[in-house]
C-alpha cells in the first residue's frame, strides 16, 4: 500500500540548483545600494552637499575658478553604524545643469525600474538667485515626474505604486521627536493615522522621496539698502527698514514650503557651518532608509519587527525661526502652519497657481494666474545686471605679417650676435648685408683655413714640392678649360724656410685676388684637386719603386748564371 501511495514518477530536481543557492546567500550578505541625485544650476552648492553627503573633505576642485563639470558626477561611500558595521553603499550622483544633454543621461545610470525603492532626489537652489527659485522647482519636478515613469511597463508601475503607498504612510505617521530618550524604532504599526491634509502630497504619483535644499542660506541678510547686486548677489531683492525685508524672505519660505507640501517633500536651508550640512545628511540617510509599508495582516500595537526599522531615526525638530537653519521634514508642515508664519499668505491660491503652472504645455504663454508671475508680483526680480551679458575682452586687432617683419628687422639687425659665425669672421672684412650662406663674401674667411693650408703644405714635405704641383696641376686644368685663369697660390724658392713657407699661403681676400684673377672658391678648388694630384703621383712612384726591387734580383740572378 505505500508503495502505491508513492507517486510513480519522482519530482525533477530544480535547475540550477547551486547557482540558485549561491545567488541565495549571497543576497543575504550584499551590501544594499542607496542613492542620492542631486540637481541643480551651476555654482550652486551641489559639491559642497556630495562632500558632506559622503563624508569626505572638499576638494579643490569645488572652487568656481578650477571647478571641472562633467556631463554626469559620480562619487561613492560606505554607511556605516556604530558599530562599524557597513549598513549601505551610498552612491551620490550630481547633474551640472537642467541641459537635456545632461538629464537625459541619467535614465542609463539610474533606471526607475531598479532603484527607484532606493534613491532620493535632493534639489539645491541658491540664495544668491532667489528670482528663479519657482522656475527652477518647476524645471526639476517636471524632469523627477518623468523619470519615475520610466518605460511605462507593468513592473514600473508596480514599483511606482508601492514606492507611492510608503511614502504616503511615512507621511501619515510622521511625530515630532520629543526630548525623551526613545528606542530606533518604526512607529508604523502606531494606531493612531491621521489622514493627509489639504494640499498635501497631491502630486509626486511615483513617491520619489525628495529634499528641497536652499544653499548659502548665510548671505540672506548680507549688505544692507542695496539696489542692484551686491556682494552677496541679491539683486532684484532690497533689503528695507524694519521688518520690509524679513516679511520678503518670509514669503518666500511661504512659496516653497506650499510647494513642497504638494510633493511630500521636506525643506533645508543650509550654509557651509558643518551643523547644517550634517542635519541634512542625517535626514537623507533617515528619507534612504524609510521602511517598506506595513502589510494588512499586521495588526495594530504591534511591535515593529527588525525588518521595517529605520537605523536612520531623525531627532532634529522642526525650526521655521532661523533662516539660516530651516528645517521642515516631510509629514510635518501643513497649510495652517505655513499661514501662521505670516499673515495675508493664502496657500490655497498658491497651490492652484502651481497646478495652473504645471498643466500648462512647454511654449504657452505664462497664466496670469499663474505662480511664475504671482512669484514676480513679491518684488523679486531679476537684476539688470543678471540678464546683460558679461562684457567681452577688448578686440586684439593682429599686425600684418610683412609689417611685424620689417618691423623687427632693423631692431635684429643691429644686433653683433645675431648671427653666430660672426665669431669666426675676420673682423678687418667687411660683409655685405643681406647676403648669407656660401655666397657671401667672408664665406670662407675663418682663421683656421689659412693655417690649415700652412700646415698641410709642412706635411708633404717642403713648400718646393707643393707649389710646383699645385703650379703644375694648374697649367693642365688652365690648358684643358681654356679661359681658367692661372692660380692664385705663389710659388715659393726650395729651401725657402719659415718666411718661404708663409708666402706660398693663398691670400683669401674678400674680393677677385689681385695678381692672378682668381676667386677664392677657384684657390681653393685648385688646392684640394692639386692634392689629390699629388697622392696619385706618391702612389704611382711608390708602385715604381716596389717593381724595380722586385724585378733587380732577378737581374741579378740571370747575370749569375750567365757568368
Amino acid at each position: 500500500m505505500m508503495e502505491e501511495s508513492r507517486s510513480s514518477t519522482p519530482e525533477a530536481p530544480p535547475q540550477d540548483l547551486w547557482s540558485s543557492i549561491l545567488d541565495s546567500v549571497s543576497s543575504t550578505r550584499s551590501i544594499p545600494s542607496k542613492q542620492v541625485l542631486i540637481l541643480g544650476q551651476p555654482s550652486s552648492g551641489k559639491s559642497l552637499l556630495a562632500s558632506a553627503l559622503l563624508q569626505k573633505p572638499v576638494s579643490d576642485d569645488s572652487k568656481e575658478e578650477s571647478r571641472t563639470d562633467f556631463a554626469l558626477g559620480y562619487d561613492w561611500s560606505d554607511v556605516k553604524d556604530g558599530d562599524e558595521d557597513t549598513l549601505a553603499r551610498l552612491s551620490v550622483y550630481t547633474v551640472p545643469s537642467d541641459a537635456k544633454a545632461y538629464s537625459a543621461l541619467l535614465p542609463h545610470f539610474l533606471p526607475s525600474k531598479n532603484v527607484l525603492p532606493h534613491t532620493t532626489v535632493m534639489i539645491v537652489l541658491d540664495w544668491t538667485r532667489p528670482w528663479t527659485f519657482v522656475e527652477e522647482l518647476e524645471t526639476w519636478l517636471k524632469w523627477v515626474e518623468q523619470w519615475a515613469k520610466g518605460d511605462g511597463s507593468r513592473e514600473v508601475e508596480i514599483v511606482r505604486e508601492e514606492n507611492r503607498e510608503r511614502l504616503q504612510v511615512h507621511l501619515q505617521h510622521y511625530t515630532e521627536p520629543s526630548t525623551d530618550t526613545l528606542p530606533a524604532t518604526s512607529n508604523l504599526t502606531s494606531s493612531t493615522v491621521l489622514p493627509l491634509g489639504p494640499g498635501t502630497f497631491t502630486h509626486n504619483s511615483a513617491g520619489v522621496p525628495i529634499v528641497v535644499v536652499c544653499t548659502k542660506a548665510d548671505l540672506i541678510d548680507e549688505g544692507s539698502n542695496l539696489i542692484g547686486p551686491g556682494t552677496s548677489g541679491m539683486g532684484g531683492m532690497v533689503k528695507g527698514k524694519g521688518g520690509e525685508w524679513e516679511e520678503r524672505t518670509d514669503s518666500i519660505m511661504q512659496v516653497l514650503r506650499t510647494i513642497c507640501l504638494k510633493y511630500g517633500a521636506a525643506l533645508f536651508y543650509t550654509t557651509p557651518q558643518p551643523s547644517t550640512l550634517q542635519v541634512i545628511r542625517q535626514y537623507t540617510l533617515h528619507l534612504l532608509f524609510i521602511p517598506p509599508a506595513p502589510s494588512p495582516g499586521v495588526s495594530a500595537g504591534v511591535e515593529a519587527p527588525a525588518s521595517i526599522r529605520n537605523p536612520f531615526v531623525f531627532h532634529h525638530k522642526p525650526n521655521t525661526l532661523d533662516r539660516d537653519r530651516i528645517v521642515v521634514p516631510a509629514g510635518w508642515d501643513s497649510w495652517g502652519k505655513i499661514t501662521v508664519l505670516r499673515e495675508g499668505f493664502e496657500a490655497k491660491s498658491w497651490g492652484e497657481a502651481w497646478d495652473t503652472d504645471i498643466e500648462a504645455s512647454e511654449g504657452e504663454s505664462e497664466e496670469a494666474s499663474g505662480a511664475k508671475r504671482m512669484y514676480r508680483s513679491l518684488s523679486i526680480t531679476m537684476p539688470k545686471s543678471a540678464i546683460q551679458l558679461p562684457p567681452l575682452p577688448p578686440f586684439n586687432a593682429p599686425m600684418a605679417e610683412q609689417a611685424f617683419l620689417a618691423k623687427h628687422y632693423d631692431e635684429n639687425a643691429k644686433k653683433p650676435d645675431r648671427d653666430p659665425r660672426g665669431a669666426f669672421r675676420n673682423p678687418a672684412e667687411s660683409a655685405t648685408a643681406g647676403i648669407v650662406g656660401p655666397m657671401g663674401s667672408s664665406s670662407f674667411s675663418l682663421p683656421t683655413v689659412e693655417r690649415a693650408l700652412s700646415e698641410m703644405e709642412a706635411s708633404m714635405g717642403g713648400s718646393a714640392s707643393l707649389s710646383a704641383s699645385v703650379n703644375g696641376d694648374t697649367t693642365r686644368k688652365l690648358s684643358r678649360g681654356g679661359t681658367r685663369p692661372t692660380s692664385g697660390l705663389s710659388v715659393g724658392a726650395p729651401g725657402a724656410g719659415t718666411a718661404g713657407r708663409t708666402s706660398t699661403s693663398p691670400t683669401l681676400g674678400t674680393s677677385t685676388n689681385a695678381t692672378g684673377g682668381q676667386t677664392q672658391h677657384e684657390v681653393l678648388q685648385n688646392f684640394f684637386q692639386s692634392l689629390l694630384s699629388s697622392k696619385d703621383r706618391a702612389g704611382q712612384s711608390a708602385a715604381a719603386s716596389r717593381t724595380a726591387a722586385t724585378q733587380s734580383p732577378k737581374a741579378n740572378g740571370s747575370a749569375d748564371d750567365t757568368s
